[in-house]
């Protein structure tokens, strides 16, 4: 989403960096582009009006003028003013005091309230707590089914109610019902419209005075850009929203909700839905959003990813077959579907420090999804012999294969080939003892030098 934004930021500062000392004139030059950058990213124009001055009041400083890389010292500034500018701070649920916590989740309709009550249900479940969903929609077609169905796929228990009964009273009854049952968490999926009316923010009005939610989410569709921003604002001022959702910040839009939501609203981005798959949210850090636009990229949040998707045994296990030289196609299969889990090529390489400076090279190949979907069918057309012994793939073998894949002969050989690769840059690997495994077990033990013995 903010591809376009961070390439634009990126050539102001390569260029501020170019100067051994900083004039005011570079300065506001400098802030002029940023400026520009900011409003073609659709965010705010008062927003961005006190960014700037923010910025540049802290840029002409003479502990910046002053410095020996004042450009550093301007990207600074700018990174710690947009961590500002995004919310300060993470900021996490609260849901203490009263049992059950009710989370009430509002918006307009096709904004994604339905999906993000699911993928926010399993989140919290898997942090051990009990949701219950409640479908307090009885205007849209199917939106009840659509609950009970990412219920089920999620192992959470949903509310039964009917598109004849009240909001209202679906909502006291499901908060009753999930104190009866001990579940801790009640999240309420209530209806939207195509645009702000008084019958719907009656309504909404109506069901927080009946359940006392502990927090009120407003979920924003990160497309819609401005417009997102301004009905939030309107949210805000009739229900006292508690902070927001920001959905499909995976998408092309140019960012503009985000950098603008929090300073109109006074309230925190909490979430924000990277994907369509139910683990697709994670919690909103603005120091580390502010990192990924200046193009510094987010390994945290790639380390977290990587740790939500990883078997730690089955990591365990693949690190003694690699040791042992036994890494199958098998094994090579189920590596690239946790890559998958984790999120698109794009989003994985753009929290790579210095990935952004990389994509801006001419001859810079684009991560292409649809070669990891090439592999997977390759390896998933081959039985279980050919998958565990790569080696009994012969020609015939490897057209039956193609023909079964949907691809080429080509495409076979080229997947192989990287595959006898790897092979043999893991054992290389593993003869250095670069993998755990091979250090506790696999491997001639060395002796230690007699000062370095116990």
């Amino acid at each position: 989403m903010f591809d376009n934004l961070s390439d634009r930021l990126s050539g102001v500062f390569k260029k501020l960096r170019g100067h051994g000392k900083l004039s005011d004139e570079n300065i506001k030059e400098a802030m002029r582009e940023v400026r520009m950058a900011l409003l073609e990213a659709d965010v705010n124009f008062k927003v961005v009006k006190d960014f700037i001055a923010a910025v540049q009041e802290k840029a002409v400083g003479r502990e910046v003028l002053d410095s020996l890389s004042p450009g550093q010292q301007i990207v600074k500034v700018v990174h710690d003013e947009l961590i500002e500018l995004l919310g300060g701070k993470t900021e996490s649920l609260d849901l203490g005091g009263r049992q059950p916590a009710v989370i009430m989740v509002v918006g307009l309709q096709g904004s994604g309230k339905t999906t993000s009550i699911g993928k926010l249900a399993k989140l919290l479940k898997g942090q051990g707590r009990k949701p219950y969903l409640v479908p307090a929609d009885v205007y849209r077609p199917a939106a009840i089914e659509q609950l009970r169905v990412l219920g089920e796929q999620i192992g959470v228990e949903v509310h039964a109610s009917s598109a004849d009964q009240d909001p209202v009273f679906i909502c006291r009854q499901a908060v009753e019902a999930a104190r009866a049952r001990g579940l801790n968490t009640v999240l309420v999926d209530t209806a939207g419209r195509l645009h702000v009316d008084e019958e719907l923010m009656g309504e909404l009005v109506r069901i927080k005075d009946a359940v006392n939610p502990a927090e009120i989410l407003f979920v924003a569709d990160a497309m819609t850009g401005q417009d997102a921003v301004t009905v939030a604002d309107k949210f805000n001022q009739d229900l006292a929203i508690t902070g927001v959702v920001l959905t499909k910040l995976e998408g092309d839009a140019r960012g503009g909700a985000a950098l603008s939501i929090k300073k109109v609203t006074r309230r925190p981005i909490k979430f924000v839905g990277v994907g369509e798959g139910m683990d697709a949210l994670d919690v909103f850090h603005p120091d580390r959003m502010a990192s990924r636009i200046l193009g510094m990229g987010d390994v945290l949040s790639l380390i977290e990813r990587a740790e939500a998707v990883v078997d730690k045994k089955e990591s365990a296990r693949l690190a003694k077959k690699i040791s042992k030289n036994a890494f199958t196609l098998e094994d090579f299969r189920g590596q690239i579907q946790q890559i998958k889990k984790m999120g698109s090529l794009e989003q994985i390489l753009g929290m790579i420090p210095g990935m952004n400076q990389l994509k801006q090279l001419k001859n810079m190949p684009k991560p292409d999804e649809r070669e990891l979907v090439r592999v997977e069918s390759i390896i998933n057309s081959m039985t279980r012999d050919e998958r565990n012994n790569h080696l009994i793939i012969n020609a015939s073998r490897r057209q039956r294969i193609a023909n079964g894949s949907g691809t080429s002969l080509q495409d076979v050989n080229k997947v192989l080939k990287s595959y006898g690769d790897m092979l043999k840059m893991m054992k290389k690997m593993s003869g250095k003892g670069m993998f755990g495994a091979a250090g506790a077990g696999g491997g001639k033990k060395r002796k230690l030098p007699k000062g370095l013995r116990r």
